[in-house]
């Protein structure tokens, strides 16, 4: 198995659509808990990327989310 050089890890772009967004990562191994969390106001933006220790990335709220093969939003359950 490749193992990949951090500087060329997969970036996401996550920005804040409304306030209160939870931006969670998750670890890799046997295993998954929960290693860094972040929470995000309106217009905020934060540049994520996957390294040897982040396998997933959790979000909750209205965000809107940029990746390598496209764009998604996120949306808050009423």
């Amino acid at each position: 198995m490749e193992k990949k050089n951090p500087q060329n890890s997969d970036y996401v772009v996550i920005k804040a659509v409304g306030d209160g967004v939870s931006v969670i990562g998750l670890t890799r191994g046997s295993d998954t808990r929960f290693h860094h969390s972040e929470k995000l106001d309106k217009g905020e933006v934060l540049i994520a990327q996957f390294t040897e220790h982040t396998s997933a990335i959790k979000i909750r709220g209205n965000a809107k989310i940029l990746t390598q093969f496209g764009e998604i939003e996120s949306e808050m359950k009423k």
